[in-house]
C-alpha cells in the first residue's frame, strides 16, 4: 500500500511560498543593516588618509621651505594646461570663447610645450624664485645739509653701492630745498617707488612720508659747527675747491667781481643779506620740515627740528667726528656700510677726497664773529643737541671717542656771546619779498 505523501505534515526543507518570502523578508533588514556599517567604515578610513595625507604635506611644506616633490610631480603631470588644452578639443561648441582663454594661459604657461618634450617644468609652472629677503631697513633718505661733508659721503656711497649692490639715487637738484605741497606728494612717490634696497639723497628738507600716507624711510644726516660751515659756504660760493680753478665760474656765473671779492667781515658787520637772517639760519630747516614757520628763526622751528630727529631719524652725526659716524653707520646700516672705513682711509680715496676742500677760507675778525655767532645762537643750540645725542649713541654702542676738538671751543663761544652788546630782535618779521633764502646758494 503506496503511503500518502500529500496528507502528511510538513517537514523542514519543504516549505510553502509564503513561507520563503517571510525567511527572505527577515534576512533583508540585516542586509540592509549590513551595508551601510560597511560604507561609513570606508569612508570613514578614506577622510583620515585624506587627513593624514595633508597634515604631512603642510608638514613637510613648512620644514623645507616649500611643498613636497611628489606634489610637484603630480601638480607637473596633471597640471591646469594640459587640462585647458583638451577641454578646448572637446568644447566645440565654445571654441572662440575657450580660444582666447587658451591663449592667454598658454602665454603664461610655457611649460606646455616643455611638458609635450619631457623636459622639466618647474620654474615654469611656478614661476621665478621667490624675491631674496630684503635687508631692514631697506629705505634710506639722506636729506643733506650743504657744506657739511656731503660731496665725501656721496662719493663713498658710490662705491659702497657698488660693492654692496643696492640702488643709490643721487639728485642734481641744489638749490631747491623748500617744496610745495604737489612737490612733496610727487617727490616722495618717486622716492618709494624706487627698487629696494635703495638710499636716495639730495639737497631737500625733511619731508613727512606719513602726513601723505606714504611709508616713512629712515633718515640719516650729518651737521657740522655753524659757523665753520658758514664760512666753508662763503669761500666756496666765490672762488669753489681743489677739483678745479675754475669751477666756482660755472656755478656762480652772474657774481659779479664786487661781491666775488667782498671782504667776509664787511659782509657780517654791515648786514648783508647774505650774512645776516635769515640766510644764516641753514641747518635747522634741513630737520625741521616743510611748514613755512621753519624758514623763520626761533624756538618753534628749533624744537621742531628736535623732535624730527628724535622721532625719524636713525643717526645724525657731526662732521668733525667723521669716522666715528662711519662707524656707526656701519654698525647701523651694515647691508649699506660695511667696509666703509677701509674705503675712507685707502690712499685712492685719499686722492678723490682731498680735492673736496674749500679754498681761500678764512677766519672773520673777533668781531664779526660775535656777530654771527649772536645770529646763529639757534642754530648752535641745535648743533650742541645733536653732539650730544651722537655722543650718547657711542656711549651705548661702546666706542671709544676719536673726536677731534671743535674750531671753537664752548668757553670761547661762551665769552663771544657775553660780548654781543645788544640782542636782535626774535620777533622781526621777515620781508616778503626777499630772495629765497637757498636759491642764491648753489651746492655741490
Amino acid at each position: 500500500m503506496m503511503k500518502n505523501y500529500s496528507s502528511s505534515p510538513p517537514h523542514c526543507n519543504s516549505q510553502t511560498p509564503h513561507h520563503i518570502r517571510d525567511r527572505n523578508n527577515k534576512k533583508q533588514p540585516s542586509f540592509l543593516c549590513a551595508a551601510p556599517l560597511r560604507l561609513s567604515l570606508r569612508g570613514y578610513g578614506f577622510c583620515m588618509a585624506t587627513l593624514l595625507l595633508f597634515c604631512l604635506g603642510s608638514l613637510f611644506y613648512q620644514l623645507n621651505g616649500g611643498p613636497p616633490r611628489i606634489l610637484l610631480d603630480i601638480r607637473q603631470y596633471l597640471g591646469n594646461c594640459v587640462k585647458n588644452h583638451w577641454s578646448v578639443k572637446k568644447a566645440t561648441d565654445k571654441l572662440l570663447i575657450q580660444k582666447d582663454r587658451l591663449a592667454r594661459q598658454l602665454v603664461s604657461c610655457q611649460h606646455f610645450h616643455k611638458h609635450m618634450r619631457g623636459e622639466s617644468t618647474y620654474l615654469d609652472d611656478h614661476g621665478p624664485p621667490a624675491p631674496r629677503v630684503l635687508p631692514f631697513p631697506s629705505q634710506v633718505v639722506y636729506n643733506r645739509v650743504g657744506k657739511c661733508g656731503s660731496r665725501t659721503v656721496v662719493i663713498l656711497l658710490r662705491l659702497l653701492a657698488e660693492k654692496h649692490q643696492f640702488n643709490l639715487v643721487s639728485s642734481d637738484i641744489h638749490n631747491k630745498t623748500r617744496l610745495t605741497k604737489h612737490e612733496q606728494v610727487d617727490l616722495m612717490k618717486n622716492i618709494s617707488n624706487i627698487p629696494q634696497p635703495f638710499l636716495y639723497t639730495r639737497h631737500v628738507h625733511f619731508l613727512n612720508f606719513t602726513r601723505f600716507r606714504i611709508e616713512q624711510p629712515v633718515y640719516i644726516n650729518i651737521i657740522r659747527d655753524p659757523i665753520n660751515r658758514f664760512l666753508s659756504n662763503y669761500f666756496f660760493r666765490r672762488f669753489g675747491d681743489w677739483r678745479g680753478e675754475q669751477n666756482h665760474l660755472i656755478r656762480t656765473p652772474g657774481m659779479k667781481d664786487d661781491e666775488r671779492y667782498l671782504d667776509i667781515n664787511v659782509c657780517i658787520l654791515e648786514n648783508y643779506p647774505e650774512c645776516s637772517n635769515p640766510r644764516v639760519f641753514y641747518i635747522i630747516p634741513y630737520f625741521c620740515g616743510q611748514h613755512p614757520q621753519c624758514r623763520e628763526p626761533g624756538t618753534w622751528a628749533l624744537e621742531r627740528a628736535k623732535q624730527n630727529v628724535v622721532e625719524n631719524y636713525l643717526l645724525v652725526g657731526i662732521l668733525e667726528e667723521l669716522e666715528d659716524v662711519l662707524l656707526l653707520l656701519e654698525r647701523l646700516l651694515p647691508h649699506y656700510f660695511t667696509g666703509v672705513l677701509e674705503i675712507y682711509k685707502s690712499p685712492d680715496y685719499k686722492k678723490m677726497g682731498n680735492m673736496t676742500g674749500t679754498v681761500r677760507k678764512h677766519t672773520p675778525t673777533l668781531e664779526a664773529l660775535q656777530v654771527l655767532y649772536h645770529r646763529m645762537r639757534y642754530e648752535y643750540d641745535f648743533y650742541n643737541f645733536i653732539r650730544d645725542q651722537f655722543h650718547l649713541m657711542k656711549k651705548k654702542i661702546g666706542l671709544k671717542s676719536t673726536a677731534q676738538p671743535p674750531a671753537y671751543s664752548p668757553a670761547f663761544l661762551h665769552e663771544l656771546s657775553q660780548r654781543t652788546p645788544e640782542p636782535l630782535d626774535e620777533d622781526e618779521e621777515l620781508d616778503a619779498d626777499l630772495e629765497d633764502a637757498n636759491s642764491w646758494l648753489v651746492q655741490p
